[in-house]
């Protein structure tokens, strides 16, 4: 049924042939016997049938990605028209469901994206609960429109495959965000706050983003759109202390300074950062980038700070950057063997190889007990049909600049990098 109504409301858009839109725009007769004069691409040349509709795009997937391509889509060309499908029933993608609650000033771009569906609403519509593969394929959708832009993101986990991953307690930082924000596939999730010690492998963004909710006072989270459940969780949480685990040192660091900067001045709570992991650092702080120069300094000054300069309203909650350090092994409970009990991990050395400093093992290893491990290690993306070309290994989707190869039709990806993700969508 579902696919029935999408075809329907676009069963008059296609009036191109397949000649026409071959890169090289020679001159061609459509479907309905009438001449092409002109023609457009998505290297920018002009693509336009005298007395002919212009071309129909059909966007899979409402995220950032998918808004940013089809603004400059109605931007770049007055007659074109953007039908954006996603299988979740609201739009927004990401912005929606994987910016930390109290984060707002980043879900203002929603207003944006709102008024891109206002403003055109009779060029450019939404359709959700539409999911490419089950309800509509992309043959489908390859017949419907003339373009199809592949946009919708990375919706499985990187794992660690380490031995004790599939013990209770452990949990993806996608589950997790989605726990608290509302992705209606993960509001069960049910996470397990009893213990007083949680493990987030990871140092980038979302890994700090995680912790900061985990040790954010109630009262706060209260103020900001995180959802009921989560927020009666943690008000019953008993955590007071997260490990933030990197596989490499200081200057190696994913998250921003912003991102630091908001977890030193959580109310309530404390950085408990070992200075001597910032031995030598100094030196070469005056040849570093200036945003990695600002990074490092604020965390020297946060290892190095007294305490009494700290604040005065502790509740005991304090929050930890481990270095150099790689997860080997998650242990079991010994009172419940289903249940995190702790976790190994293998110590680290930095050295150059090949011209980049890496995390090389030192063959010793050191562990944690917690009752808690969320790993932060990154996304992937799945493949929605077995036409187009994916690299498992990957979990991207083949192209040459943006262009699928190898697919019969016409299929663009188009991938944006926001603020929020990542370049290789990484944890560290």
């Amino acid at each position: 049924m579902i696919r029935n109504l999408v075809l329907s409301k676009v069963s008059s858009c296609r009036v191109l042939s397949r000649e026409c839109v071959k890169f090289g725009c020679r001159s061609s007769t459509n479907s309905n016997g009438r001449r092409h004069q002109a023609h457009y691409n998505l290297n920018g040349r002009r693509f336009l049938c005298s007395g002919q509709p212009a071309p129909r795009v059909c966007v899979v997937g409402s995220g950032p990605a998918g808004f940013y391509t089809a603004q400059g889509l109605l931007k770049g060309n007055s007659q074109c028209t953007v039908d954006i499908i996603d299988k979740l029933p609201v739009p927004f993608g990401l912005v929606r469901f994987g910016v930390a609650p109290d984060h707002p000033e980043v879900k203002n771009v929603i207003n944006q994206f709102t008024s891109t569906l206002a403003a055109d609403n009779q060029r450019c519509s939404f359709l959700g609960n539409v999911e490419v593969g089950k309800h509509i394929s992309l043959q489908d959708l390859f017949h419907a429109y003339d373009i199809v832009v592949l946009s919708y993101g990375a919706e499985a986990d990187r794992t660690l495959s380490i031995p004790g991953e599939d013990l209770q307690g452990v949990y993806s930082a996608r589950s997790f965000v989605g726990w608290y924000n509302g992705l209606p596939q993960d509001s069960d999730l049910n996470p397990d706050l009893s213990g007083e010690t949680a493990v987030v492998i990871g140092q980038g963004n979302v890994a700090l983003d995680l912790a900061r909710i985990l040790i954010t006072p109630t009262s706060i989270l209260k103020q900001t759109d995180i959802t009921q459940h989560a927020l009666d969780a943690l008000n019953k949480s008993q955590l007071k202390k997260v490990h933030l685990i990197g596989r490499r040192g200081p200057l190696q660091v994913a998250f921003s300074i912003k991102e630091l900067r908001e977890m030193t001045k959580l109310p309530g709570c404390r950085a408990e950062l070992n200075p001597s992991d910032f031995e030598g650092l100094q030196e070469k702080i005056p040849e570093l980038p200036r945003s990695r120069k600002r990074l490092t300094e604020l965390m020297i000054n946060s290892a190095l700070e007294p305490p009494s300069v700290m604040s005065q309203d502790l509740s005991g909650k304090t929050w930890t950057l481990t270095f150099q350090r790689s997860p080997v092994e998650i242990l079991p409970c010994p009172k419940d063997a289903s249940r995190v009990g702790g976790i190994r991990l293998a110590i680290n050395k930095i050295q150059v190889i090949n011209g980049k400093e890496e995390a090389v093992p030192t063959g010793e290893t050191e562990d944690i007990s917690c009752s808690m491990v969320l790993r932060s290690v990154g996304y992937k993306s799945l493949c929605l049909d077995s036409e187009v070309p994916f690299d498992e290994q990957r979990g991207v989707i083949k192209h040459i600049d943006g262009r699928v190869n190898g697919v019969r039709g016409r299929y663009y990806f188009i991938q944006y990098f926001c603020p929020w993700v990542f370049t290789r969508l990484g944890g560290d």
